[in-house]
């Protein structure tokens, strides 16, 4: 391991690259790597919320499915990559977190262009939590905007894969900025929403928690939402969502593991139910973070393994 001497400041974060422990500023891939030359990589992201990580067994298995799906595999197991993200908060010391596991394709043997040859590699790192809006938007809302852009079909590629092929998000980002919004909708093919980058969308729908089917990543505060409401009586609706009908909800609001529960007060330029947060969307968003002190999702960061 690195040297955990008390007096090195990690609180930028701390990164698993080749083995090795680094600083995150300091870490390095190859430019070989097919996980940087094209996009042949997954990653999943836990966060660390006051010293304890919030569903670390469930964020590590949906990695592993994710790593099956496009025909990769680790040296690694699965004890070894929970160690190693413990490792990484731990010797940082951040009581607050953003971690990423990473595996990528990996370098091929010189002429080859059979993925197939290459030994897959596994990347890691920790860093201060970062959040998708500011305090202020977090707590009055945020504008959203629906692009023109189509997210990329399912039949091309499956969302529940996480990946890196975020070039339709950013250049759905750029179709929104001119309207003042701070992120994107994407739509698919048939006019139903989707996702946008790093979220999905709950709208309140003739009094029900509606939520997309198809087209968007299977989101793990997604799921947790959906369980926190149907725990409540909050009836849950899992199913299309055509454009116009998000345009005439009641609330809308997006979750994420950068943030939680957010709420949605403007929707193209136009504001959503009485343009201020509603009184599910609050609800929703106390019980998420209430659930970060319930030891059925929080696991206590091993803080004691930086001094091994």
């Amino acid at each position: 391991m690195m040297s955990s001497d008390p007096e090195t400041d990690l609180s930028a974060g701390v990164a698993f690259v080749d083995g090795a422990y680094v600083p995150l500023d300091e870490a390095r891939i190859p430019l070989l790597d097919r996980g940087f030359l094209k996009s042949e990589a997954t990653y999943d992201v836990v966060h660390v919320w006051k010293g304890y990580f919030f569903l670390l067994n469930d964020y590590v298995d949906r990695f592993h499915r994710s790593m099956a799906g496009l025909n990769m595999a680790l040296d690694y197991s699965r004890g070894q990559i929970i160690d190693i993200l413990h490792d990484c908060v731990a010797m940082s010391r951040l009581r607050d977190s953003y971690i990423q596991m990473t595996c990528t394709r990996g370098v091929p043997p010189p002429g080859s262009r059979d993925p197939r040859d290459c030994r897959n590699r596994f990347y890691a790192f920790a860093a201060p939590f970062s959040w998708i809006a500011n305090e202020e938007q977090r707590r009055d809302g945020i504008r959203v905007g629906v692009a023109s852009v189509e997210r990329i079909p399912p039949a091309s590629l499956d969302p529940r894969i996480k990946n890196f092929h975020w070039l339709d998000l950013v250049m759905a980002s750029y179709d929104v900025y001119g309207q003042g919004a701070l992120v994107p909708i994407l739509p698919d093919r048939d006019g139903n929403i989707t996702e946008g980058p790093g979220f999905n969308v709950f709208a309140l729908l003739d009094g029900k928690l509606t939520t997309p089917i198809r087209g968007a990543f299977e989101g793990m505060t997604r799921r947790t939402v959906i369980e926190l409401a149907q725990s409540i009586q909050i009836p849950v609706d899992i199913r299309d969502i055509p454009f116009d009908e998000l345009g005439r909800a009641d609330e809308i609001f997006i979750s994420s593991t950068a943030g939680g529960v957010i709420p949605v007060t403007v929707l193209d330029g136009k504001p959503v139910g009485c343009g201020v947060p509603g009184p599910m969307t609050g609800r929703l968003h106390d019980l998420y973070w209430q659930a970060h002190e319930d030891p059925r999702y929080a696991t206590a960061v091993r803080y004691d393994r930086a001094s091994r």
